[in-house]
């Protein structure tokens, strides 16, 4: 896509029986994708492909860009199509209208959400150029970070419609981290806690997502991958990490399910911390300091300072938000 994405067909795995900031991207077996490229990643400090209860995410069909301020930068490079501005659901920490942004990124319309437009149809933008200031709209949970939203339409389909976006594909590789569920709290808010574990492998060198062991019984042993999603207040997540298809994947020594292709639909478990069930952990690809867990767990009583353990724990009726 003229430099800023571009479309492919999935090619044969990789060796998976290894680990290391070297391990290729996931990428959709037999199907059309779009690649975000490693130098427009860069612009941000945190992307997930899963983290969010919304379809296109179910199948890493858009992409969640996570900049260092709170300006919403672009990343693709064309013309401004359309800025259109929409209701969201009323939340009381929420802005009270969403906005979509839509660019002709040559071969394909690249759908742009959470950014106000100070952009209007007819206008150029480069990648890294400053859309508007990012929003907090109805759609988010509370714990979720102002982000940017991505997703691509081919030109011959609606570019208005929440679902049909192509999946996406973060063109860099992200080191699995492995960790063993122990941490102290280092900020708290009003639904969340983050820890101090895991620790970033290399900040701003490279990505780095919280690993989970991947196996199949042809396998001689497990090997780490990098795992994204809602962990599991959402239905599904997925893996960063190539070589995974067809494996069971286990966190903090408890299977948490299967992936297929990249994807992984969740099992029956929950999250507990110190033997307390919270709503889950929000899991994302990296490059900061600020890469400790994030616990999603509103009406929390943790308090900054505090030690914890998270566990996995089977479940007959877990949490699933969507």
């Amino acid at each position: 896509m003229d430099g800023d994405a571009e479309s492919g067909r999935a090619r044969a795995e990789s060796d998976p029986n290894r680990d290391g900031p070297g391990r290729p991207p996931a990428r959709p077996a037999d199907a059309e994708f779009v690649t975000v490229p490693a130098d427009v990643l860069d612009l941000y400090r945190r992307f997930s492909l899963y983290n969010s209860p919304y379809p296109a995410h179910d199948d890493a069909s858009a992409i969640d860009l996570y900049p260092t301020s709170n300006d919403g930068l672009s990343p693709v490079a064309g013309e401004v199509v359309e800025t259109r501005t929409v209701s969201a659901p009323p939340k009381p920490y929420a802005h009270e209208e969403e906005y979509l942004i839509l660019v002709d990124a040559g071969e394909y319309v690249a759908r742009i959400l959470h950014v106000e437009p100070e952009v209007e149809a007819g206008d150029s933008v480069a990648v890294g150029d400053r859309l508007g200031p990012m929003i907090r709209s109805g759609f988010f949970a509370p714990w979720v970070g102002n982000h940017v939203h991505l997703g691509f339409r081919r030109r011959d389909q609606n570019p208005h419609r929440a679902a049909g976006s192509l999946p996406v594909v973060a063109d860099a590789p992200v080191e699995p981290v492995r960790w063993d569920g122990t941490g102290t709290v280092v900020e708290t808010g009003e639904t969340y806690a983050i820890l101090d574990e895991p620790v970033h492998p290399a900040p701003g060198d490279r990505w780095a997502a919280v690993a989970a062991e991947a196996r199949s019984d042809g396998d001689a042993e497990p090997f780490a991958v990098a795992l994204d999603g809602g962990l599991a207040h959402y239905a599904a997540g997925g893996v960063l990490s190539d070589g995974a298809d067809g494996r069971t994947l286990s966190f903090l020594g408890h299977p948490v399910g299967a992936v297929e292709g990249r994807n992984v639909a969740w099992d029956a478990f929950d999250v507990v911390v110190d033997g307390d069930r919270i709503t889950g952990v929000s899991l994302f690809a990296g490059s900061t300091r600020d890469f400790g867990a994030k616990l999603v767990c509103p009406d929390h009583g943790f308090e900054v300072g505090e030690a914890v353990r998270v566990e996995i724990r089977e479940s007959d009726d877990p949490i699933r938000l969507g």
